[in-house]
């Protein structure tokens, strides 16, 4: 049997976060992966082939520029699925390459094949040449998730589908039903509206994303109806169908409205990876959706073993699972980190991007904390002009007595590199009025903190 001084189950974002920390620590390590390449769903299936697939969209579809040259304006006609695979498949076998040298420049041996717990502190791991047994004294559970699957939807890789399948999509449809307005079906509704795809966004809950601020919401929202995307909220499947030869996918709801479009992608949350495991004899289980529990450190109830990343829950962001690895493995072997959870930013790469940090309205509002808001618009700033994106705006919240900024919420273009200037500040302590004091470059949209910390600031002057 192979002894390690840590093993983690997984190469995504955790997962490879978590080992690198642990070799940096001078530590024998090994990571399990099942795939025969390594990165996870985030490089294979998830955050990077949706990420490249959105640029391909808006390149592609000239959207960037329709505001300034007209929306019939675009760089390729008549775009195909091979069209947006093509620049997929060239970044997921780059990244492939860049994580396969640090994990080896870091000497960390990757073992191809299931793991499954024997018990507490040994791992089987199964794979095409056999079976072999791995032990350790840390473990790091970073497996991630798959979409989660219902049997009132009978996926079938072809018209109704999830979305690690989308690119197995043998055209583009000209009209399609997404069920779900989480992350994943919001980005994708935005994805194809863009390509002129006619969309039905069904959601059970009264608005999408609602982790997320109202105004940049409903600001979203309405972007979406400009692209002629139908909103079925407060609305549930209660099964779906192909119609007859399979021309068309019928989703029949559960206030007996039906909703028919050439494809339906099936959006609702994903699904802990946890079922080969055998969790049950490291002493540990999951919920209903295949969820770890872990404590503030990422500690399971078993002290020895933690989980991170997507395995989880929320957030389920790349970002943020690489920093749980980072912590997890670090508190594991006694090194101090200092990272607080709650200046984790957010980026969701919808058309047109949203990105936010700290707090929202509502929820300033439901603790009494006296506030006030700024906002700048992306066509009042030369920058969006010069863009073409007259519909982004960056909204600052402060106390309104101490001036520190508890809060900045962004949609448009660049919004998630644009975001960490305010992270910055925000982390800091800073108030308000550094952006009023600060030079940025000129034309940037950097200007906007300008702007919205002038109309946030005024406001205070006129009440």
């Amino acid at each position: 049997m192979s002894q390690y001084d840590l093993i983690v189950i997984g190469s995504g974002p955790a997962g490879q976060r978590a080992a690198i920390q642990g070799a940096k620590c001078g530590k024998r390590v090994a990571v399990i992966e099942q795939r025969e390449v390594v990165g996870g769903v985030c490089i294979n299936t998830g955050t990077i082939p949706s990420k490249t697939m959105r640029e391909a969209v808006l390149h592609l579809s000239g959207y960037n520029y329709q505001n300034i040259y007209g929306v019939s304006y675009r760089v390729k006609e008549k775009i195909t699925m091979a069209d947006l695979a093509f620049r997929v498949q060239h970044v997921i076998k780059t990244e492939i390459d860049v994580i396969q040298a640090q994990l080896a420049r870091n000497g960390i041996e990757v073992l191809t094949g299931v793991a499954s717990f024997k018990d507490p502190r040994t791992i089987c791991v199964t794979s095409a040449g056999g079976m072999r047994e791995v032990s350790a004294q840390i473990i790091v559970i970073a497996t991630g998730t798959k979409p989660a699957s219902s049997p009132k939807v009978p996926i079938n890789g072809r018209t109704i589908i999830n979305s690690d399948q989308i690119l197995n999509m043998p055209a583009i449809p000209r009209t399609m039903i997404v069920v779900g307005g989480g992350v994943i079906g919001v980005e994708y509704t935005c994805m194809f509206a863009t390509l002129g795809v006619r969309v039905t966004l069904i959601e059970k809950r009264p608005r999408l994303l609602e982790f997320a601020d109202s105004e940049i919401i409903e600001a979203l929202s309405y972007h979406l109806r400009d692209h002629r995307v139908t909103m079925r909220l407060n609305e549930e499947v209660h099964s779906v169908e192909e119609a007859a030869g399979g021309a068309s996918v019928i989703a029949n709801l559960e206030s007996n409205k039906k909703v028919t479009g050439e494809a339906l992608l099936y959006a609702v949350g994903r699904q802990g990876n946890v079922d080969e495991l055998n969790l049950a004899a490291a002493g540990l289980e999951a919920d209903a959706r295949g969820r770890i529990k872990v404590d503030e450190n990422y500690r399971t109830a078993q002290p020895h073993i933690y989980a991170v990343g997507d395995v989880i829950g929320f957030p389920s962001l790349a970002s943020v699972s690489m920093e749980q690895g980072r912590i997890a493995v670090a508190h594991a072997f006694g090194l101090p980190i200092k990272s607080n959870p709650n200046y984790f930013p957010f980026g969701i790469y919808t058309i047109p991007e949203i990105s936010f940090i700290g707090k929202t309205e509502e929820q300033l509002t439901d603790e009494d904390v006296p506030y006030e808001v700024g906002v700048a618009y992306y066509r009042e700033i030369a920058r969006g002009q010069i863009r073409g994106d007259t519909t982004g705006r960056l909204k600052l919240i402060f106390h309104r007595e101490t001036l520190e900024l508890l809060g900045v919420h962004i949609i448009g273009e660049g919004a998630s590199e644009l975001l960490h200037i305010g992270q910055a500040v925000l982390i800091l302590k800073g108030k308000v009025n550094y952006f009023v004091d600060t030079v940025f470059n000129y034309p940037t949209l950097a200007e906007c903190y300008k702007a919205a910390a002038f109309n946030g600031l005024n406001k205070l002057a006129i009440s």
